[in-house]
């Protein structure tokens, strides 16, 4: 086995069992209803596949037929993964938020990237991936 199989493999790995084992509530951070922004077509797409998506946006804008929270400390009820659409340096606080409220995954989209955060949110045992994103991984699965 190389060196590069090992280290994409377990991220692989990561990225198939938060799409299919780490629950269905997905809490989009930066999610509002301009349809011109990324996290608007990636909500739409994990909606079609099966995913109760909760926008979260200081606007709290009910998007895709789903109310919106202003924070992630906000939403009401259990969310499974948190999947961020800010910039990388406001990415690590809401990776630690995610860990507060119980998250059982993050996910940072493409682009979005913070080591630290990606290690702290690891060490405190939650699945999470970085500059990926859903819309393009689901449809792999099969």
């Amino acid at each position: 086995m190389s060196v590069e199989s090992r280290t994409v493999e377990p991220e692989a790995e990561t990225v198939r069992r938060i799409l299919t084992e780490s629950g269905d509530t997905w809490a989009v951070v930066g999610l509002s209803n301009n349809r011109s922004r990324a996290a608007y077509g990636v909500a739409a797409t994990l909606q079609r596949f099966g995913k109760r998506i909760v926008p979260v946006h200081p606007k709290a804008e009910t998007v895709h037929g789903e109310q919106g929270y202003a924070t992630l400390a906000d939403i009401p009820f259990p969310v499974d993964v948190v999947d961020v659409f800010v910039n990388s340096d406001l990415a690590g606080a809401v990776a630690d938020q995610a860990v507060a409220i119980g998250a059982k995954a993050v996910w940072f989209q493409l682009d979005v990237v913070d080591v630290e955060a990606y290690a702290r949110t690891r060490e405190a045992g939650v699945d999470m991936v970085m500059d990926r994103c859903p819309a393009i991984e689901i449809p792999k699965l099969g």
